[in-house]
């Protein structure tokens, strides 16, 4: 029976041509980000059942792959709720694992900590172009910094990161939690409201502003509400300079937003813009909402022409640690779509940079054993002279192998016969 081809339920064997892209996507990744001060750390890849259901991972807790629990702990006989049987979930995301992290081990880091995560995460999600169940995400965040000299350094340190993979003229998109919830208060909508109409709202890239009207509208919202409320989208799709954008919008909202929300996205990015290294244009998104119910000040998203769709992002979510510990401690992250990245460079036919010279040494089946000794030692002279040199045994159909390695960038191919 031939093996399947395909994804197997939506997670994917990685061949190595694509592997090899990947190695030199992390390692940019890696030393970027520890140019920034980030340092590595690594958690496991099951977090408590508890930790991932606590109300602040959005709909992406709907997805989780739950673990049944083992040996005298599972008792089906006995279980009445799910809880009964399960005690652990594959992470959805790097960033819960995260908070859990800081909360145990805090003592022991800096104040503040700049961490720097690479791992795969798993959601039971719809398998799509550069979505899988399994997935690498790449997240940086900084806890311990209220001030926005978080986002300053989150929004640098990842565009310049893009920018040496070989991205220009993407967009980081950026708003504030604070800011949606002016502009719904604004609009009449009742606080306990929020999350519905910011749910509708997050649409609006897909259905547009009469779609997000109807379905505000059958979710009983009134029409006085919702004309006012996208009133304020219309006026400002041609305010994507952020100063601009944002100063306009706080003179609309009057008392409902607080100066210093305003300034801040200002000074964010007033300072992004005179230090980028990266080729970028930042943008103010009224309309970006990010689903998870975490953030609570500063939101922003890597926007990409090629992909059509988010390529990463994050924010401030200051009240999750304090979940854990009782004790808030202000936080911030910025996680790249490492798979989405991966997918455009592969569609590009993207070669990786600097790699030293591939040989290959195609060895006779039968080559004697004296000879082949002289053989492997000329490979490991040239091995030490900086090649990669892969040393085989010849096919029957030797014109195909050769074909196969030529396609892999093996620039010289070596034959040895019992003959020579």
């Amino acid at each position: 029976m031939a093996l399947a081809k395909k994804p197997v339920n939506g997670m994917k064997d990685i061949l190595p041509e694509e592997m090899q892209v990947r190695d030199y996507v992390m390692g940019v990744i890696k030393e970027t980000y520890r140019s920034f001060g980030f340092t590595p750390i690594e958690t496991p890849c099951m977090e408590n059942i508890g930790n991932l259901s606590n109300k602040q991972g959005g709909e992406n807790e709907k997805l989780i792959f739950k673990v049944l629990k083992r040996g005298e702990k599972l008792n089906l006989e006995a279980a009445q709720t799910e809880e009964d049987v399960v005690d652990f979930g594959m992470r959805y995301d790097l960033t819960v694992p995260l908070a859990r992290f800081y909360s145990n081990n805090s003592n022991r880091l800096p104040a503040p900590f700049k961490a720097l995560q690479m791992g795969n995460v798993w959601r039971a999600d719809r398998p799509q172009r550069g979505r899988y169940r399994q997935f690498m995400q790449c997240d940086i965040d900084i806890l311990g910094e209220p001030s926005n000299l978080a986002e300053i350094e989150l929004i640098l340190a990842t565009t310049t990161t893009l920018g040496r993979i070989g991205f220009k003229n993407f967009q980081i998109r950026i708003n504030e939690r604070r800011i949606l919830k002016a502009m719904a208060a604004y609009s009449g909508f009742p606080e306990e409201s929020y999350d519905t109409v910011f749910i509708i709202l997050d649409k609006m890239d897909k259905i547009g502003l009469e779609g997000v009207a109807e379905e505000l509208e059958k979710s009983g919202f009134g029409k006085g509400e919702i004309e006012k409320y996208l009133g304020l989208f219309r006026t400002m799709e041609d305010k994507k300079d952020v100063a601009e954008g944002v100063s306009w919008l706080a003179g609309q909202l009057g008392d409902f937003l607080e100066e210093e929300v305003a300034a801040n996205l200002r000074e964010i990015a007033a300072c992004v813009e005179n230090t980028k290294e990266a080729e970028f244009d930042l943008v103010f998104d009224p309309t970006l909402v990010r689903g998870m119910s975490y953030y609570t000040g500063t939101i922003f998203e890597i926007a990409m022409p090629e992909f059509g769709g988010s390529c990463g992002g994050g924010g401030r979510y200051d009240k999750m640690v304090g979940k854990f510990t009782g004790n808030d401690v202000p936080a911030c992250g910025f996680s790249i779509g490492f798979e989405r990245i991966i997918l455009l460079l592969l569609e590009s036919g993207f070669q990786v940079p600097g790699q030293s010279e591939k040989v290959a040494y195609l060895i006779e089946k039968n080559y004697p054993g004296d000879k082949l000794a002289q053989v492997t030692a000329q490979a490991q002279q040239e091995r030490k002279a900086g090649k990669q040199v892969l040393v085989a045994r010849m096919n029957k159909n030797k014109k195909f192998q050769k074909e196969k390695l030529a396609a892999e960038g093996y620039t010289e191919i070596k034959e040895f016969f019992n003959r020579d």
